[in-house]
């Protein structure tokens, strides 16, 4: 594909991280039931944990520990975070084809992050996978930066008045509910990746007929 010769139609692409660019439900599900046992409670099937992850940490310690039907200790977190920092790259890797995808991208328009997750364990994860390269300078907005987290629009707006372009000229890509409201809301394109963890129970009757979906990577080349 000769993509120096093609117009994308988008003049910035924004990322959601887990369930987007990563396969990280392992190392999350893995962190959030060795927490889970430690207060006494039985394990959470991956695709369980998996339906909670996308409102950030807190959230989903909340979640887990509702599901598993105990009290949550009052430093849950702490220890939740603590567990995951020490397993970040454990299992995580990007989904097939992403890192040729960014690079075939990043030719085209500025590239972005936009994630719940914390600001640390999101850059070491994308510079332990050698992601961190094709994004632009400070084009990351993590969970805990200051920011209300998605499906608040802050931080795609930041994203898009920083690169100084239109709300109708990014484009932003993500996996969950979270994503797809937060696109609502800053009144930016959206295109769902139906083959992220975050996808399941997504609510394909509320999509517009604007709104984009792909079931791999690589199609975002063809958008």
């Amino acid at each position: 594909m000769a993509l120096r010769f093609m117009r994308y139609p988008y003049q910035l692409i924004v990322f959601d991280l887990d369930g987007t660019l990563i396969d990280s439900l392992r190392d999350i599900a893995e962190s959030a039931n060795a927490l889970l046992e430690t207060c006494g409670a039985r394990p959470l099937p991956d695709e369980t944990i998996g339906r909670m992850v996308g409102d950030g940490a807190a959230t989903l310690i909340a979640r887990a520990f509702a599901a598993a039907g105990i009290e949550r200790p009052s430093d849950a977190l702490d220890r939740f975070l603590a567990i995951y920092d020490t397993r970040l790259l454990k299992h995580t890797r990007p989904y097939a084809q992403v890192p040729e995808v960014l690079e075939m991208l990043g030719a085209l328009a500025p590239l972005a992050v936009l994630t719940n997750k914390p600001l640390r364990a999101t850059r070491s994860i994308l510079a332990g996978l050698g992601l961190a390269r094709h994004l632009d300078v400070d084009g990351i907005v993590a969970g805990d930066g200051g920011l209300a987290r998605k499906p608040d629009p802050a931080g795609l707006g930041h994203l898009v008045s920083q690169a100084g372009v239109l709300p109708s000229a990014p484009l932003f890509v993500g996996d969950s509910i979270m994503d797809w409201r937060a696109a609502r809301n800053a009144s930016t394109r959206v295109c769902m990746a139906r083959y992220g963890f975050g996808f399941k129970g997504f609510p394909v009757t509320e999509l517009e007929a604007a709104d984009r979906m792909i079931d791999a990577p690589l199609e975002l080349l063809t958008l």
